[in-house]
């Protein structure tokens, strides 16, 4: 199979040549320099010569530092290769790998406090070789190119706790390092199974996605298992996703090939919380409380918190305010969280609501009980937005 493209226009062909030359020193230690290689970092920064280039050599070294070379013979920690939830199985029409992320079972939480992080990117990082590897087998194979990917989305069972912020982090690095070192890799996202909440959930990751890998993500409504037979045939879609593929032993989940995730056991725990940073800090008198006040505009917006006490325990609750512009006493308010204490000068404090009514939310920090010490508390609050485009989508499902 020869390393010539076809559909490039002279200028294009003109382009390829020279950003060979460009990049001469490092050819001999890229994997497979192929033309379609070369076409990748030329096309995703739209056959600018130098923006290709400064793209690939920064690629260069982030082969070096995660050790790319060898990867695929390193082998993950128990806990990530047990309980993180993807896998690679079947081939879409025209050969291409697809890959399976499973976030409804996904315990992020839990694999943050077993693993490192460096560990669990470089766990997805083996993952994205091991589908250019696929890549390549299937090109072998069928005798073309194959040099892109399918992935499903699978987010039956996305609730709040996958909103937690130091998960949403994580992915965020990930979603930039995909950018920046496997560019024109995919050919669609698809999303099933998605609740309401995903409106959220994209919108805090979609700046870290370009618009190219924006347009690529599909959402499948209530009829998904038929339309995905659209991209996929059956007999190279499980079962549980509306195809015919099982395990030799006749599982219709795969797990063979796709590992369903679900609760990391506290056993696997290395450390009791993940080290977080506050916006702000404040000092609440004895006997006195702490209000702090989130306009909600419109119903279906999340509030999300994390706080720490220094001086001993702290009551915390959220209320919504009957009245607009001045303050109101607890009682006056409708309480939505109810108020308790909470140990969070041992264990810091997180939680998410979503907000069902428009108003003005507040999130009162209780020192009234103790007549004789103050508290100060660390704290963050974020009223986080969902997508209006893919919330408006989801309206029609």
């Amino acid at each position: 199979m020869s390393g010539q493209v076809g559909d490039l226009s002279p200028s294009q062909e003109k382009s390829l040549a020279q950003f060979r030359e460009n990049i001469q020193d490092v050819l001999s230690v890229l994997p497979n320099p192929d033309d379609y290689f070369l076409l990748r970092w030329l096309r995703a920064r739209s056959f600018d010569l130098q923006k290709s280039e400064d793209m690939l050599r920064k690629h260069m070294e982030f082969r070096k530092q995660q050790d790319l070379a060898n990867i695929l013979a390193w082998q993950p920690p128990e806990v990530v290769r047990l309980y993180n939830a993807n896998g690679i199985c079947g081939h879409d029409g025209e050969g291409s790998p697809v890959w399976y992320h499973i976030v409804g079972s996904l315990d992020l939480k839990g694999l943050l406090l077993s693993a490192s992080k460096q560990e669990l990117l470089r766990d997805s990082f083996r993952s994205c070789e091991l589908l250019l590897r696929e890549c390549e087998l299937q090109s072998q194979k069928l005798g073309k190119k194959v040099e892109k990917i399918i992935a499903i989305f699978d987010l039956e069972g996305l609730g709040l706790r996958d909103l937690w912020k130091p998960g949403i982090e994580l992915l965020q690095e990930f979603l930039s390092a995909l950018e920046a070192n496997y560019p024109e890799i995919l050919k669609s996202l698809i999303v099933v199974r998605a609740p309401k909440l995903f409106a959220v959930a994209f919108n805090l990751v979609k700046s870290y996605m370009s618009e190219e890998t924006r347009r690529k993500v599909v959402i499948l409504g209530e009829n998904w298992k038929q339309e995905l037979t659209k991209f996929i045939s059956p007999d190279q879609l499980p079962v549980e996703f509306g195809g015919t593929m099982t395990d030799p032993d006749g599982n219709p989940k795969c797990l063979t090939k796709i590992n369903y995730g679900g609760e990391v056991p506290k056993s696997y725990y290395l450390c009791e919380q993940v080290r977080l940073q506050y916006e702000h800090t404040r000092s609440v008198g004895r006997g006195s409380s702490l209000q702090v006040e989130n306009e909600i505009l419109f119903p279906g917006c999340v509030l999300r918190w994390q706080f720490a006490s220094d001086g001993g325990d702290i009551g915390f609750g959220v209320f919504l305010k009957t009245k607009m512009g001045e303050r109101q006493s607890a009682r006056e308010m409708t309480e939505v969280l109810p108020s308790q204490r909470y140990n969070a000068h041992m264990v810091p404090e997180d939680g998410i609501l979503t907000c069902l009514r428009a108003g003005s939310y507040v999130l009162r920090f209780d020192n009234t009980y103790s007549l004789v010490h103050s508290k100060r508390i660390s704290y963050t609050v974020e009223v986080l937005l969902p997508d209006q485009t893919f919330m408006e989508k989801m309206e029609k499902f």
